[in-house]
């Protein structure tokens, strides 16, 4: 066992969670068509880095985890979890449940990290702390920011490249959206619909801008909003690295602050919170209270994306101009989540083509994977960088003014891949485009 590895799992309780693990893997055939759509495979070409190679090392577990536990972490480290593989399976397994079971069984037995314990365990649940991180940040940035691409409005953070390398972000945002707006209850308008809104943590502390033109689209569509003033994240950044306890801590505290509230919908703007709200809360709603279960089965059915609610609940309408001599040509990012997890693809597109002053322009490999991951950015920057070069040339290979998506975290990559190589492109979310639209 590596020095590093601390035995936290006994093994007969490791043996019963490698044999539910088992049962999973007895659907893959090892055909292989997941190297086809696998984006990390896309890049290494090893065998190691697509499902079935790591397929083939899960079914040696055991033997795997007893000789070298932080071996086996980094390897199944080296995914996604886009759920390319899972949407190309003939045979329907699910390798995202898969490798998160996985990912859970290895973080019970050798630990968690301090860093990510610290970030999980005392910083995610406490969403004042991080709001005030923001506003700090925010206020104090100019003397650690570089920058990097002035026509984006780009700047690097030297000081962020032992975590983040020489990535490029927008400007911070000086307060978090849910510090400025507090605790919502509003009463539904001319829609008759009240929505709890779920920010997300990305666009409630870094794009506050994507938050700001949800509750535009809101207002002037008649919708109340409900919003507690202190949602904490939806669990997934825990989930994906295998803790747990963490997750499902922050999963209950959202369970209790949404209990007592009448709303029609769960409404996000991210689509890795619908996704995980839709299919990872669910997944595991028997590890909860009855009360809880039956809540998050209510959730279930009523959490959606942003756009999809715009289009398929409120059959939103969209002006027109006339003649329109000079159109900004705009392009769609399909963000794994949203597509392959959720099933969404019509409607943001539907937008896009009916907004007044835009041509919407396809781009090749459109749903490919950009490279985000989350913090795969962060553990596996080099892949991502090339895994995000190759969205990139997508983007630019029809000259775009803009490239919209409906993931955060996937505007965070193509900002970030856009800037490094010089580019002029926008990048904006989908409905910011729409609220733009609605005038003042």
């Amino acid at each position: 066992m590596n020095g590093k590895t601390k035995k936290r799992t006994s093994l007969p309780q490791l043996t019963k969670q490698l044999m539910a693990i088992d049962d999973r893997l007895a659907g893959c055939m090892h055909c292989g068509l997941c190297q086809a759509v696998c984006p990390v495979y896309g890049v290494t070409l090893k065998e190691a880095d697509v499902s079935r190679g790591k397929i083939v090392l899960l079914e040696n577990l055991a033997y795997e985890l007893l000789k070298d536990a932080d071996g086996v972490g980094e390897k199944l480290d080296r995914c996604l979890l886009c759920g390319s593989c899972r949407s190309n399976c003939p045979s329907g397994v699910d390798t995202v449940e898969i490798f998160l079971h996985a990912r859970r069984l290895i973080t019970d037995y050798r630990g968690l990290g301090k860093i990510k314990k610290t970030v999980f365990r005392f910083i995610l649940p406490h969403p004042g702390l991080m709001s005030f991180f923001v506003a700090f940040s925010g206020r104090f940035q100019r003397f650690f920011r570089r920058k990097a691409n002035k026509s984006m409005g780009t700047f690097e953070f030297p000081i962020l490249r032992p975590f983040a390398g020489k990535r490029h972000f927008q400007p911070l945002a000086t307060k978090s959206f849910s510090a400025e707006y507090g605790k919502i209850n509003t009463s539904a308008g001319k829609s008759g619909i009240k929505v709890a809104f779920f920010p997300g943590c990305v666009p409630d502390k870094l794009f506050v801008r994507i938050a700001q033109a949800s509750m535009k689209a809101f207002e002037k569509n008649g919708v109340g909003v409900f919003m507690p003033g202190s949602l904490v994240c939806c669990g997934i950044p825990n989930l994906v690295s295998g803790d747990y306890v963490s997750f499902k801590r922050l999963v209950k505290t959202n369970l209790g602050l949404l209990k007592k509230a009448e709303f029609d919908y769960l409404v996000s703007p991210c689509a890795t919170c619908v996704s995980s709200i839709k299919e990872n809360w669910f997944r595991y709603r028997d590890d909860f209270t009855d009360d809880e279960r039956r809540q998050i089965e209510e959730i279930h059915g009523k959490a959606m994306d942003i756009t999809a609610f715009l289009i398929d609940v409120l059959n939103v309408e969209f002006k027109t101009s006339g003649s329109e001599t000079c159109k900004r040509r705009v392009t769609y990012h399909d963000s794994c989540h949203l597509k392959k997890t959720l099933g969404i693809y019509a409607q943001p597109r539907n937008i896009l083509k009916n907004l007044s002053g835009l041509e919407f322009v396809e781009m090749p490999e459109a749903d490919r994977c950009c490279g985000s991951g989350g913090s795969f950015t962060l553990t596996q920057h080099k892949l991502a960088n090339q895994i995000g070069q190759r969205k990139r040339n997508c983007v630019v290979s029809i000259n775009p003014d803009i490239v919209a998506a409906a993931c955060p975290a996937c505007m965070l990559q193509l900002m970030d891949m856009l800037s490094q190589n010089g580019d002029s492109v926008e990048v904006k979310h989908v409905v910011e485009l729409y609220a733009d639209s609605l005038g003042r």
